[in-house]
């Protein structure tokens, strides 16, 4: 769970404008996040079977975000991308 201040931060980086809290790049922001605090949980709790399938639910909503992100706004994906240091598709 990421605190309401690690998160505030993360908007303001990957917002477009002042007031924006849930486009597609913020959202990849978010996701990003998460995921990389919860492989981190699971590289100690190998059995953890239930985080792992919600870690992979969350990848596979990033990936669906990202393809929407780069058919509507190639330049954004690009810059998120390179930001979040995620790979290129």
């Amino acid at each position: 769970m990421l605190s309401r201040e690690k998160k505030k931060k993360i908007i303001k980086k990957a917002a477009l404008h002042e007031k924006d809290t849930g486009s597609a790049a913020v959202q990849v922001s978010i996701l990003t996040e998460r995921i990389n605090r919860l492989s981190a949980h699971l590289t100690k709790n190998k059995k953890d079977k239930h985080s792992r399938r919600g870690l992979l639910k969350m990848v596979v909503r990033r990936r669906k975000l990202l393809d929407y992100l780069k058919h509507t706004n190639e330049e954004a994906y690009a810059k998120i991308t390179a930001g979040l240091k995620l790979k290129n598709k």
